[in-house]
């Protein structure tokens, strides 16, 4: 294998992607017919996405190199891949063509139905032009997935690329990918089948094989690449045209690199074996594979550890749902690889699935400014003080959420703010808030319950499915470390319940930890503290802690226990609970030197006088937004100058 060029700054990406970027759409019925499919999850898919994303979650710097439609669907895959640390820069938008789509179902081990949506669709719209000799220079790696090598105009944009990428210096890597549908060689409806021999396919991928430095394929795709079924004998013919390094991917078996002469036998070949694990879905797998080998590769690894990585992934992957949503970042990878007699259902082993909804990349929240207007209890009592009517507390919360807009605004805040709001009185305010790039909260206790209820009963997994993705669950709990077992066990169970809908939703978990009244502020810290460890112990790791400001000698035991127990837990917010401004500013202060503290989360504080006012008829819409928005601007003031300031002498008092 020739040597690959050192990053620079020259060459700043790692590997760049032609191929397809597609939506997936995978049905969640396991073991129904996809004729019996009745709902389905939408991820990124196509193999070379899949490999973009899958290296960039692994720490390389990919890129993508294809089309996109001009439409919801190519938007997404764009976002879905910048957010995984993908460069996009050469993604162009199609505008004459529609984002390519594929549905997949998992009837059982071995039947995996798949149709392909590819007529005419943007990612092999894909031409020439689209191909910048300036960006191959500046790449390690090219990787070509046998697809774009199957007609003209994406066959003349691949060749190009290849072409440029042996000018630079840039090592060139094909998986064959082999579908036969999309060489036309089945029905349309016959996605899933893997090989059909076809003397033209073979004539038309060889033509291409000496431009490769890496091929990799399953046993099938090299059948297919050399025109011949016996593994050997196609093997011979492709290092007949080809000195490229060759992988064989031989599923549970490992793979087998081959960088000279072909052996008499294939297992003759070096042979690394992979993990056994049980199998869900096979699809990505592959995908998945080369991800880790690239990252090995790239990474400056040894061969065999450029194998470990792509077996492991591989194992991974086949025991999730979804091709790149199920793809390891690298902390889940090192664990799976770390553990002493494998890991057989990677996909329920807790310690893995926490790392990946943890450790992938994830949006960056410091000093976060929450405007917390979920409370449904005092609106309801300050719409009695008022003298106003219950039914327009839905307008109050919209009007509440253009005061964080106009606050983001005039503070180039984005980034920054957020809120918390309900869906009693706040789901108009919620689907305002939606989709703004914003922190956003929504309460799911029954208020002042203990032992804890949830508002809607207790299936909140079927609540969850109806929720956007970026909604936080919050849930406020009165927790007393010191009850006894028979007082926690109806509290402990419902939170772990909670948590489980959590990991299997996605959405990320706040817990807001309310001790029971106590005679001070450092007695009151240290129930806090027990609370947290004794969560943690119940195997319980929310991604969010809400809590009243400690005192200033309080947060080392809090920032290292959260260090301890949760490394990816993304921190703590302070909450206000009708504080007076100056009570909550030396709570900020207290909380300069924290490791976890993130920013607020103040409702009351801000809001009960101007909604007071606007629910009696006082003040307008526009004042309401004026003031309410004034209020906001002064906490977050309040919290910059906490942080800006020295230590200020130890507190007596808190905002309990």
């Amino acid at each position: 294998m020739r040597s690959l060029l050192p990053r620079s700054a020259s060459r700043p990406i790692d590997v760049a992607c032609l191929g397809r970027l597609a939506v997936d759409l995978y049905a969640q019925q396991i073991g129904a017919r996809l004729e019996d499919a009745t709902s389905f999850a939408k991820y990124l898919g196509g193999s070379s996405a899949n490999v973009a994303f899958g290296t960039a979650r692994l720490g390389l710097r990919s890129a993508m190199l294809a089309r996109v439609g001009d439409d919801h669907m190519g938007r997404f895959l764009t976002e879905t891949l910048e957010a995984e640390g993908c460069d996009i820069s050469q993604v162009t938008v199609d505008t004459d063509r529609l984002t390519a789509l594929a549905i997949l179902g998992i009837k059982d081990r071995e039947t995996f139905p798949l149709l392909f949506y590819r007529d005419n669709c943007a990612d092999m719209g894909l031409t020439t032009e689209d191909i910048d000799e300036a960006f191959i220079a500046r790449c390690r790696a090219l990787a070509i997935t046998g697809t774009h090598l199957s007609q003209p105009g994406v066959h003349a944009a691949a060749t190009r690329a290849i072409d440029l990428a042996r000018q630079h210096d840039v090592r060139t890597v094909l998986d064959i990918d082999y579908r036969p549908v999309l060489w036309g060689l089945t029905g349309k409806g016959d996605g899933e089948r893997r090989f059909v021999a076809a003397d033209h396919v073979t004539a038309h991928l060889q033509a291409s094989l000496p431009g490769f430095d890496l091929i990799v394929g399953t046993e099938e795709e090299f059948h297919i690449a050399g025109g011949s079924e016996d593994l050997l004998a196609a093997l011979r013919a492709v290092r007949g045209i080809s000195a490229a390094t060759l992988v064989v991917k031989r599923g549970a078996i490992g793979c087998s690199v081959i960088d000279g002469p072909i052996p008499e036998r294939i297992d003759d070949a070096p042979t690394y074996r992979g993990a056994r694990v049980e199998v869900l879905n096979v699809l990505g797998a592959g995908d998945a594979f080369l991800s880790g080998f690239l990252t090995g590769w790239l990474d400056g690894e040894s061969v065999a550890q450029a194998c470990a990585f792509a077996n492991a992934c591989g194992a991974i992957v086949v025991s999730r749902h979804g091709c790149a949503p199920a793809m390891p970042a690298r902390a889940e990878l090192d664990a799976f690889l770390a553990r002493e007699g494998g890991i057989p259902r990677p996909d329920r082993d807790a310690e893995l699935s926490h790392l990946h909804r943890t450790a992938v990349p994830r949006k960056a929240w410091n000093d976060l400014y929450v405007f917390a207007f979920d409370h449904r209890v005092p609106f309801f009592e300050l719409t009695r003080e008022a003298g106003g009517d219950e039914a327009r507390l839905p307008r109050l919360k919209e009007l509440l959420v253009e005061a964080v807009a106009a606050t983001e605004r005039a503070g180039h805040l984005q980034g920054h703010v957020g809120l918390l709001a309900d869906d009693r009185y706040g789901q108009n305010a919620l689907n305002a808030a939606t989709g703004r790039g914003w922190w956003i909260g929504r309460p799911v206790e029954v208020p002042g319950s203990s032992p804890l209820e949830l508002e809607r009963g207790r299936s909140i997994g079927s609540q969850l499915i109806a929720w956007p993705r970026e909604h936080v669950i919050k849930c406020l709990v009165a927790f007393d470390p010191d009850a006894t077992p028979m007082e926690r066990v109806e509290q402990e169970t419902q939170i772990r319940s909670l948590y489980d809908a959590a990991v299997i939703s996605g959405h990320e978990l706040l817990l807001e930890i309310i001790p029971p009244c106590t005679g001070g502020p450092a007695q009151r810290d240290e129930l806090v503290l027990r609370s947290m460890k004794r969560i943690y112990n119940l195997g319980i790791r929310p991604d969010w802690w809400k809590l009243c400001p400690p005192q200033r000698d309080a947060w080392q035991g809090i920032d290292a226990l959260i260090a301890e127990r949760d490394p990816h837990c993304r921190g703590v917010l302070l909450l206000g609970l009708n504080a007076p401004e100056e009570v909550l500013a030396a709570g900020f202060a207290d909380a300069l030197e924290s490791t976890t503290c993130r920013g607020f989360a103040v409702g009351r504080t801000l809001f009960s006088e101007p909604a007071k006012a606007w629910l009696a008829g006082r003040i307008d819409d526009e004042t309401l937004v004026a003031q309410a928005r004034a209020a906001f601007e002064r906490m977050i003031a309040l919290w910059r100058e906490g942080r800006r300031a020295p230590q200020a002498p130890m507190r007596e008092g808190a905002a309990a």
